[in-house]
């Protein structure tokens, strides 16, 4: 046999092996695949809409206006990423639960993405993976207008006799009892039956986010008073299924972008909307998220 036979055959057992190895890669990530589940991305894509959990009890990110219509900052913020992704902010579902449903949801991919005021914390990190910040809260306390106490102040004096309900958490205590250490609390399962407590004289104060408390006191200024004290700064963030790369590079791309580029004046209009915040243009030349 002459040595050019040899090399010839080499070259082709070579290359049947290179193919076998190239198949067997690609069968084993398809596999991976199945059983773990396809890429999330692409699945929106194909589908036609982004699924979105949210809550539908707390105004001004999430509440059902007059008309029965699910509205809020944070409805306006999931329609700019489906008018994004498909170019139609219609081509959303919003699926509705509850706080405590937030990441469980995404986990069991009963949702694609969580858009629900959550606050970012390292301890939710090691369940799911949150986007960049597209708004930063604090919270607060909202009194009754005609109820025992007029301000934080009056609230701290009382000490003990004081009473404030809260979403339910497992952190929500200590983070009441960081302003009002000698507060009690009830803990409820949503800001609705929350707010009821408050307005049946059940509790003295709610703790809430800020910007709740702003727009109920806008809205009932006879029924309701802000405390005056903010505190607990905390980023809120969407959050999606650990390991969807894709997803996640593209929801923080179309937040940058809207927060810093071509759809800032869209994220402003809803800032503005919603929050009554006024955030100023972006500069042309050096990216302003990169400044110092």
């Amino acid at each position: 046999m002459s040595a050019a036979s040899v090399n010839r055959r080499g070259v082709v057992a070579t290359s049947l092996a290179v193919g076998a190895a190239t198949l067997a890669v690609a069968e084993a990530g398809k596999a991976r695949a199945q059983a773990g589940g396809a890429d999330k991305f692409a699945e929106i894509l194909a589908r036609g809409k982004l699924i979105v959990g949210t809550g539908n009890d707390i105004p001004p990110f999430y509440f059902m206006d007059n008309s029965g219509t699910l509205a809020g900052m944070e409805i306006d913020l999931a329609r700019l990423l489906a008018k994004g992704l498909f170019n139609d902010p219609g081509k959303v579902e919003f699926v509705a639960q509850t706080s405590d449903a937030r990441i469980p949801n995404i986990l069991s991919g009963r949702v694609d993405i969580t858009i629900q005021n959550l606050t970012v914390t390292p301890a939710r990190a090691k369940q799911a993976e949150f986007t960049i910040p597209y708004y930063r809260a604090g919270q607060g306390f909202m009194l009754r207008a005609n109820g025992r106490y007029r301000n934080f102040d009056e609230l701290k004096a009382a000490g003990s006799a004081v009473t404030v309900s809260a979403i339910q958490n497992v952190f929500v205590e200590g983070w009441v009892k960081g302003a009002l250490p000698q507060a009690k609390v009830e803990q409820f399962p949503g800001a609705d039956a929350a707010l009821q407590a408050l307005n049946a004289g059940r509790v003295d104060a709610q703790f809430i986010t800020h910007s709740r408390i702003v727009w109920t006191v806008k809205e009932a200024p006879d029924r309701y008073l802000d405390s005056g004290y903010t505190f607990r700064a905390n980023s809120v963030a969407c959050a999606v299924r650990p390991g969807e790369t894709r997803l996640l590079n593209w929801l923080n791309t179309a937040l940058r972008e809207a927060m810093n580029g071509v759809d800032f004046d869209d994220y402003a209009a809803i800032l503005k909307k919603w929050l009554d915040i006024s955030v100023p243009m972006p500069k042309t030349g050096y990216p302003r998220e990169f400044n110092a």
